[in-house]
């Protein structure tokens, strides 16, 4: 049978399907609207393998989905596909309303009307999972413990409302109708392949074109950061073992504030690519604007993740982050292919 995964050449939707395919031959329908952040080169070295499908489209299209789903029997639906970034939702929100809560909704209402009409043993084994963020559940004080899944959701951004609406809309869908969903709630992602408006591959690029890193407000936001590899194999593991109709987050155990992990990037880069001056690529680091409604801590708790289906982060912080420099210094073409002048910009709009 087959797996369906929307938003397959974005970030981390194009690191699971490698992922995936790199461990299995179970078929993968890979499914992409191609926006700014959806980039096929992400996924070229699959491009002679059998058992990878691409189709361009948009999970709001319901006979696009149905005719997929019936077509290629498909027994799963990793729901990747997402306006992710908050700096974006704060000036084109409606972009998160259209993709992020009406998406999702054709989204389930083509799989329930596929669902309903399978046999009763393809109907047990189907699953939709919902990919969500640690946002939903708001901004942390420091003295706070870390968000789990039974706390109240408190969103701050279009972004993060749109989300949140998504996770609602998947819990009705279970409870009205008895869909079999799942939802994962992840921490901060970042690793290969990430579009670099995000802050690790925005600093790691800015800092080889000897630009300013910039960092919003003093640099103290904290976040719980997640190497995207692990967070597929938390995904994996949830598809395989997670409870039907239950939430599950997936954390790093890695709190670090914005600052600190711009000044943790420079000194890798210091080690593995150094200027010709001998200098720090922390004098590049510069302090920016903050934008509104910056939430000032995010924390996830994977207890019970750890717990019930046995998984926990194979990277602690600084493993993650060097692979990620690594990575970013090994592939540059795939860099300069995606900073375009739409890239450009973007950024000098927002950090000018």
């Amino acid at each position: 049978m087959t797996i369906l995964v929307t938003g397959s050449a974005g970030f981390i939707g194009s690191n699971f399907v490698l992922d995936w395919l790199s461990q299995s031959e179970e078929n993968v329908v890979s499914l992409d609207l191609l926006t700014y952040a959806g980039n096929l080169e992400n996924l070229s070295s699959l491009s002679n393998n059998p058992h990878q499908h691409f189709v361009q489209g948009n999970i709001g299209d319901q006979a696009l989905i149905t005719g997929l789903l019936k077509k290629y029997q498909v027994r799963a639906i990793i729901n990747f596909a997402a306006e992710s970034h908050v700096d974006r939702s704060i000036h084109e929100s409606k972009d998160f309303i259209e993709t992020n809560i009406v998406g999702t909704y054709n989204l389930l209402e083509s799989s329930r009307s596929y669902w309903n009409d399978l046999d009763k043993n393809l109907k047990q084994n189907f699953r939709f999972l919902n990919i969500s963020s640690d946002e939903v559940y708001g901004s942390l004080n420091s003295s706070d413990q870390p968000s789990n899944e039974s706390d109240p959701y408190k969103p701050n951004s279009p972004y993060s409302a749109s989300k949140a609406a998504t996770d609602h809309l998947v819990r009705a869908w279970f409870q009205t109708y008895n869909l079999p969903v799942l939802t994962v709630n992840s921490a901060n992602n970042y690793g290969p392949y990430q579009f670099p408006e995000k802050l690790i591959p925005l600093c790691i690029l800015n800092a080889l074109k000897a630009k300013p890193l910039p960092i919003y407000g003093d640099g103290q936001q904290i976040r719980d950061w997640l190497y995207v590899k692990d967070n597929c194999t938390a995904i994996r593991e949830i598809l395989k073992q997670g409870q039907i109709g239950e939430t599950y987050n997936v954390g790093g155990w890695n709190e670090k504030t914005n600052l600190s992990v711009a000044e943790t990037l420079c000194d890798i880069l210091d080690e593995l690519k150094p200027k010709l001056d001998s200098k720090s690529y922390r004098d590049q680091i510069t302090f920016v604007q903050d934008r509104p409604g910056h939430d000032k801590r995010y924390a996830i708790d994977a207890s019970k993740l750890e717990r019930e289906l046995g998984w926990k982060p194979q990277e602690n912080f600084e493993t993650g982050l060097r692979k990620t420099v690594i990575w970013y210094l090994e592939n540059e073409a795939w860099i300069n292919h995606v900073v375009s002048g739409e890239y450009q910009d973007w950024v000098q709009k927002q950090y000018s």
